[in-house]
């Protein structure tokens, strides 16, 4: 830990006092195309349960609880206690416990694949995220994939726009996010880096990993969603699952999602 800062503080507030994380996928049109697609997307990439999964910056176990479930051996390390206890309390078959994505209290190649769904979106230095997929390339075993979500640079303008919120204020700030990445916790969000994709693409490699599958993880229609108040069971929703399907490699379109996922064995 000494060679990096400390965690953020205001991180770990935001999450304790500020945010509730638990029902965040569930609550929204958007938050539930990003768990069906994040859960699609991993179907596809995680090697056959019951593999050791470790899911970094696994928050309260949104993830963690469903894989587990599903017959994976699953360990979540999370910087904030309140998710630990709250992964712990929800979902028995999980493992949890605190500690920082940049220096992992776990031996080299302990895991068959380590996810990232988190903490690259909050380190807002370059060389703290580098360091973050270097510890997870570290402790995967050879062959398995490193995972990990971003945010999407445009995502923070497409939403506060499609939600009608943009004004003089925050204007001047998103446009500052836009241009560094950085996210200023005035905007409603905490402390964060938003990803070009070619960004994820670079940091990937500065960690020794090879050049990762990159994915668009809600697709261009995520803002319609929330627009409409769309419930999952609706057409469009499936419409949506449909079109971000289709679009989810193709690198014109990859910055319209939310999020991205990228992915490269270790």
């Amino acid at each position: 830990m000494s060679a990096h800062r400390p965690p953020e503080p205001d991180v770990r507030r935001y999450y304790t006092d500020v945010y509730v994380e638990a029902d965040r996928l569930e609550r929204s049109p958007q938050g539930r195309l990003e768990a069906r697609r994040t859960r699609d997307l991993l179907a596809r990439l995680l090697p056959a349960a019951p593999a050791d999964v470790l899911d970094v910056g696994g928050g309260p176990g949104a993830y963690a609880g469903p894989l587990a479930a599903a017959g994976y051996r699953v360990h979540l390390i999370d910087l904030v206690p309140a998710h630990v206890a709250a992964a712990r309390a929800a979902y028995p078959l999980v493992t949890a416990s605190v500690g920082d994505a940049r220096a992992l209290p776990l031996p080299d190649a302990a895991t068959d694949a380590t996810l990232l769904l988190g903490p690259l979106y909050h380190l807002p230095l370059r060389s703290d995220r580098v360091a973050a997929l270097r510890e997870a390339a570290r402790v995967t075993r050879p062959g398995g994939p490193v995972v990990a979500a971003a945010i999407s640079r445009n995502a923070a303008l497409i939403d506060l726009t499609a939600q009608g919120r943009v004004d003089e204020h925050n204007r001047r700030l998103l446009r500052a996010e836009y241009e560094t990445g950085v996210n200023d916790p005035r905007t409603g969000f905490t402390t964060a880096f938003f990803h070009r994709p070619e960004e994820l693409v670079a940091e990937f490699v500065a960690a020794g990993l090879h050049t990762p599958e990159v994915y668009g993880v809600e697709g261009p229609l995520w803002p319609l969603l929330d627009a409409l108040g769309t419930e999952s069971h609706e057409p469009l929703f499936e419409n949506a699952v449909t079109c971000a399907e289709t679009f989810e490699r193709d690198a014109s379109i990859l910055g319209a999602s939310g999020h991205l996922l990228a992915t490269a064995r270790r």
